[in-house]
């Protein structure tokens, strides 16, 4: 009892600091979307710009060259994987100036789906029907936002706040958040083949810094597809709170408080807790910016499709609550021993 107490308590800044590296990451997603509503620049050319000095520093802090030279069964992979991000980034930033920042980072959550998929290929049938009755509750969320439930505009319930609004939202419509569901489930593959990859945490970091430059690479090619000159994509105000929090909050540190999180605390993303954590975040960058915005209608939409991730990423709770203790009596040293498979996407 005392052991897991004392665990408890050294976890307990590890989670000041995931909440507060999350905070700021959903702070950087609304500066870009008030920066770009009012600018009007290019979110592939703006995305672009924030992913070369974050390569950089990735490049710079993890030395991939340094050490075992990296197998090309994992140079590849990763290299593959960059294009997934790339891809990723194209489909978030259309999502984020399409749907706004609230349907954006909840449209992440998406990637529990893969859940499902595990379950019908490789899981039990009996969890089938609990995983299918997940996937239901994250569409019937994803279909409440895109009907305006989160916005003080169309939600049929009370709304937080009674001053009057600069710009009512538009009703967003399933078909305009496909495109940033597409970019959660990419998301969450990408984290998928990571682990894959590699299971030690330390060589992780160095595949990361391969892969946000291979996706810098990826997305070049495609600005400069989308542009008749590259001078458009350099037209950027550089110096911007807008730039500044997007690379170090957005990009690079958010990487180091999910490791932090996933290795110490067990917390990946796309898990209920990990939503809780976001959830407090929105509201408060909601207020703070003024937007559009119903507090009730939204936390309903939270409350349905945290019920989905759960039962979209359901364990056996009993072996697993039962390889917890064991793990956590011995050495603490569980997350190292843990099937793959077995963690949320």
């Amino acid at each position: 009892m005392l052991r897991l107490q004392s665990i408890g308590e050294r976890s307990t800044p590890l989670q000041v600091i995931n909440t507060l590296g999350n905070f700021f990451r959903i702070w950087s997603v609304y500066s870009l979307y008030s920066y770009l509503a009012s600018s009007g620049d290019s979110i592939v050319g703006f995305i672009f710009s924030c992913l070369v000095p974050s390569s950089i520093i990735f490049l710079v802090l993890q030395k991939p060259w340094k050490g075992r030279p990296l197998p090309n069964s994992q140079v590849v992979p990763t290299v593959i994987n960059g294009g997934i991000l790339a891809l990723y980034f194209v489909l978030w930033g259309k999502g984020l100036l399409a749907c706004g920042p609230l349907v954006a980072l909840l449209a992440e959550y998406a990637g529990a789906v893969l859940g499902v998929l595990s379950a019908a290929l490789y899981g039990k049938k009996v969890n089938i029907w609990k995983k299918i009755g997940g996937l239901a509750g994250m569409l019937l969320a994803y279909y409440l936002l895109s009907n305006g439930w989160a916005t003080r505009t169309n939600s049929p319930l009370y709304s937080f706040g009674s001053e009057p609004l600069e710009k009512a939202t538009q009703i967003t419509g399933m078909k305009e958040m496909v495109v940033p569901i597409t970019a959660g489930i990419l998301s969450a593959l990408r984290r998928v083949l990571a682990r894959r990859v590699s299971l030690k945490n330390q060589l992780k970091r160095r595949l990361h810094a391969v892969t946000v430059a291979s996706a810098t690479c990826f997305l070049f090619s495609i600005c400069n597809v989308g542009y008749n000159s590259t001078d458009s994509i350099v037209k950027l105000q550089l110096p911007s709170w807008a730039y500044l929090s997007t690379v170090l909050f957005g990009m690079v540190l958010i990487f180091y408080v999910d490791s932090v999180a996933e290795e110490k605390l067990h917390l990946v993303f796309s898990s209920p807790k990990h939503l809780m954590v976001s959830t407090g975040c929105i509201i408060v960058m909601e207020i703070l910016y003024k937007m559009d915005f119903s507090l009730l209608g939204f936390l309903i939409c939270c409350v349905i499709l945290r019920f989905g991730i759960l039962e979209a990423t359901s364990l056996d709770r009993s072996k697993k609550k039962k390889s917890l203790e064991t793990h956590e009596l011995s050495n603490g040293s569980f997350h190292n021993q843990l099937p793959i498979k077995a963690l949320p996407s």
